[in-house]
């Protein structure tokens, strides 16, 4: 079994991987998320041991953009933090179990082997709207016969829409979970990718898939 271990502490880091070696496990380590995240997209592993604090990209983002590209390898999140919101936040970014800062081996052998049990994740369901149909897992987007290509921003923008379909989504909610909290750029940047959308799945098709609801954000579907 081959273990992905990003974590910037290279002491802990160097010890966990002698640790998992001992119990059999083929570890490759990573000291930042730039670096763990090209490992996670260029090599097969069995999973991923995720640390939350990382210099470059936070442990949050990569293991957002794993779970955007389709990687379903099991993810265990490694914090210090003492937070059910930073354990929550994990979790709902799609990392399978979580294990805070200090911990012992045999309970991390034990965590891995479970997922490791487990298997990947079963991949999301297809999202529909009316002939609209968009595939998380394949990454892809079409309207009955017709394929439609996206670019990653336009398809998360899209994906986060039909996931809260009849629900209307601000500017605000739009930006933390499609730009990321992070984001510092205008919130009108929202209104500009809707449009590029709009051009693609809705007007060569004489379809209204997304609606603007004035002072309060966008829709698809009906609110009832």
């Amino acid at each position: 079994m081959r273990i992905l271990v990003v974590e910037d502490e290279r002491r802990l880091a160097r010890a966990i991987g002698h640790g998992l070696e001992d119990h059999g496990f083929a570890v490759e380590l990573a000291h930042d998320g730039d670096t763990g995240l090209w490992l996670a997209r260029e090599q097969e592993f069995d999973a991923i041991v995720l640390d939350l604090m990382l210099p470059g990209l936070p442990g949050y983002e990569v293991c957002k953009r794993l779970r955007a590209e389709g990687c379903w390898t099991p993810i265990l999140i490694l914090t210090a933090r003492d937070s059910d919101d930073a354990e929550a936040r994990g979790l709902d970014l799609g990392a399978d179990d979580f294990l805070r800062k200090p911990f012992s081996y045999q309970v991390l052998i034990a965590r891995l082997n479970a997922l490791l049990r487990r298997g990947a994740p079963a991949r999301p369901a297809k999202l529909l709207v009316d002939d609209l149909e968009l595939d998380p897992a394949r990454r892809t987007v079409r309207r009955g016969t017709a394929s439609i290509e996206l670019t990653r921003r336009e398809f998360s923008l899209l994906e986060y829409l039909m996931r809260n379909i009849g629900q209307t989504r601000s500017k605000a909610e739009i930006l933390d979970h499609v730009w990321g909290a992070d984001f510092d750029r205008e919130p009108n940047v929202v209104e500009v990718y809707v449009g590029y959308l709009r051009r693609k799945i809705d007007q060569p098709f004489g379809t209204d898939t997304i609606q603007t609801i004035r002072g309060h954000g966008y829709l698809v579907g009906s609110d009832g």
